[in-house]
């Protein structure tokens, strides 16, 4: 990994879902390089003794904890105006909160569905929206949309879950297109499947995906990191993950389909829960 870079120290990074899994690890990173946070989560406790671990140990300016349920459609807003009032401006944005549901859409939950599409989609778009305005005043600022390698498969028994993902990559690749003549650039990361809390929370903890090879958080969010710091418009986290990227657009959607499908299915012969970080 590159040396973290110390001329960030004093600037300040807003983290969604910074609780657990990849946004706890992108909180440690910046942290790290000496950016001020602004971690965003229900876990209020939680968060607070992160925050105040990571400023002791990194000799941070401040950290702030905002309380939010990004599920909720006024929560960008609330989100914003909070940092507002607090006169707090942010050099990085990092829309990490996400969620899936597992199972066929037709037996599926609706309303569960709906709250994941206001927590992928509609919330990450109006914090970009929000914060990209100020940023575009001072031509200056980094904002990094946590996809996922489903972005580009279809994702039967996950077919919200891989079209939100979907949607994240290409508005994050068209943003990156609309600001190239500026000093503000959009990252898309792409995960694949991961040791973290994901799979319980979808109801999927018993698939074949949730039992095979598994990327650490730490090593996303690193990969993540380095590409936001680049200003890469689009990075696959993991070899495998890039390689399956890959092949996705040189085989038929009803290929890629059938192969998402059965990682999708239940493992034989596993006990039904994941291990978590």
């Amino acid at each position: 990994m590159k040396a973290m870079n110390e001329n960030n120290r004093g600037k300040t990074v807003l983290i969604t879902g910074a609780s657990n899994g990849f946004g706890l690890e992108f909180a440690r990173l910046f942290a790290k390089d000496g950016y001020n946070l602004i971690l965003v989560s229900r876990s209020t406790d939680r968060m607070k003794k992160l925050a105040y671990k990571l400023q002791d140990d990194h000799q941070l300016e401040h950290v702030c904890v905002v309380t939010s349920d990004l599920a909720r459609p006024e929560s960008a807003r609330e989100v914003y105006e909070e940092v507002k009032k607090s006169g707090i401006q942010v050099d990085v944005l990092v829309n990490n909160a996400g969620a899936g549901i597992h199972g066929f859409f037709h037996e599926t939950d609706l309303e569960r569905e709906n709250a994941i599409i206001q927590l992928n989609v509609n919330t990450p778009v109006a914090l970009t929206k929000l914060f990209l305005q100020d940023m575009k005043l001072r031509d200056e600022g980094k904002i990094l949309n946590v996809a996922s390698v489903v972005a580009q498969i279809p994702s039967p028994l996950m077919a919200v879950y891989g079209a939100t993902k979907a949607f994240l990559l290409s508005f994050s690749e068209a943003l990156s297109n609309e600001l190239q003549h500026t000093n503000i650039t959009v990252t898309a990361l792409c995960p694949g499947a991961s040791n973290t809390m994901f799979f319980r929370r979808a109801g999927a903890a018993h698939t074949k995906a949730a039992h095979g090879p598994l990327s650490e958080p730490a090593e996303v969010a690193r990969d993540g990191y380095e590409a936001l710091m680049s200003g890469e418009t689009k990075i696959v986290s993991g070899m495998m993950n890039k390689v399956q990227a890959t092949a996705s657009n040189m085989v038929p959607d009803s290929t890629s389909a059938a192969a998402m499908r059965k990682m999708m299915e239940e493992a034989e012969g596993e006990e039904k829960y994941h291990v978590e970080t």
